[in-house]
């Protein structure tokens, strides 16, 4: 007798993987105690798009606390920042941002630099690719911006199941940490100064202190409230440490990884879901990317979301593999720059 001699058919390599076709992969999710009925939100990196578009598309109660207004064109709304997430914040790649903009929603925490500008434009530093035309005045921002963080207010106070895609542990920051910015300064509006800026790369301690206190406050705020977090399968564009960007892209996934772990360990009402291994392990043998080896093609979506479906026992119906949804990715924007 041994510890592994009833162990079911998932826990073994050749019976789970080797045996059997990638496209019947099963029980990879642990079951996620929620349902369709519930109020979901989304927030994260740009894979996180996918899941928060899909909920809505399958007829679950997913939250838009600022929903486009009527006079913007369908075909605008995205470049605008409008049906990405359950809120206009764009893309929030770190638990650090995450945690602040909580913070700051909650009354809590003052930015020090709200207003990015370029060619006479103002920008939200904090969003800067929600308006891509910027504003004519900072007033507008800060206007704009106070609308925002009561809406978020409101829907951590609203929601039953907040699901976070981990993105990115490298960040750009103001000297000292006093706030931390969803891209470069430069790369979409504002402009690089060395002796303001610095480069951060957290690290696990970092990511799950900053995520621990995120959902210190979620329940603080809504003690129903579960956390379901996912790591995004997406690589780096581009890296700012001192590595190769397969390097880095290894160390801020693994990282990440480790920590949703971590949280789900210790922290209460909260779920992981494994986006990332479904993609990017060898076993899918690279074919849920695109030819640029970074993007997920439309099978991996669907691939993806069928087992996110799964986990929360509901039949996730049939997906098509074309038509593939528009996707706005801040940190892609460096290739834009270089």
């Amino acid at each position: 007798m041994h510890p592994y001699k009833n162990q079911p058919a998932k826990k073994f390599w050749r019976s789970a993987i080797t045996e059997r076709s990638y496209f019947d992969l099963s029980e990879i999710a642990l079951p996620i105690p929620v349902s369709l009925s519930d109020k979901f939100a989304t927030a994260g990196s740009c894979f996180a798009q996918h899941i928060g578009r899909q909920l809505a598309e399958r007829g679950a109660n997913f939250l838009d606390l600022e929903p486009a207004p009527d006079f913007i064109p369908s075909e605008e709304r995205t470049r605008f920042g409008f049906g990405l997430y359950s809120a206009r914040y764009g893309n929030v790649y770190t638990a650090r941002q995450l945690l602040e903009l909580t913070r700051e929603a909650i009354g809590e925490w003052i930015s020090p630099e709200p207003i990015w500008t370029k060619q006479d434009r103002f920008y939200d530093s904090k969003r800067p690719s929600v308006d891509p035309i910027g504003h004519a005045t900072a007033d507008e921002v800060l206007t704009l911006r106070k609308q925002h963080l009561n809406a978020i207010a409101k829907l951590l106070g609203e929601l039953d199941v907040f699901v976070f895609t981990l993105g990115l542990t490298e960040a750009w920051q103001l000297k000292g940490g006093s706030a931390v910015f969803p891209t470069a300064p430069g790369v979409i509006c504002g402009e690089y100064d060395p002796v303001r800026y610095e480069f951060v790369n957290y690290d696990a301690f970092s990511v799950y202190e900053d995520l621990a206190a995120f959902h210190a406050i979620l329940k603080s705020l809504n003690p129903r409230a579960k956390l379901v977090l996912t790591v995004s399968p997406v690589p780096l564009t581009a890296t700012a440490s001192k590595d190769h960007v397969l390097v880095a892209t290894t160390y801020s996934k693994s990282t990440l990884r480790s920590v949703a772990g971590m949280a789900c360990e210790k922290l209460a009402d909260c779920h992981y879901f494994p986006s990332y291994e479904i993609i990017s392990t060898h076993p899918a043998r690279g074919m849920f990317f695109n030819p640029d080896l970074r993007t997920v093609n439309q099978r991996g979506v669907n691939f993806v979301m069928e087992h996110f479906f799964g986990s929360i026992g509901v039949s996730s119906g049939t997906f098509s593999d074309s038509d593939p949804c528009e996707i706005v990715c801040d940190e892609e924007r460096i290739e834009d720059v270089r």
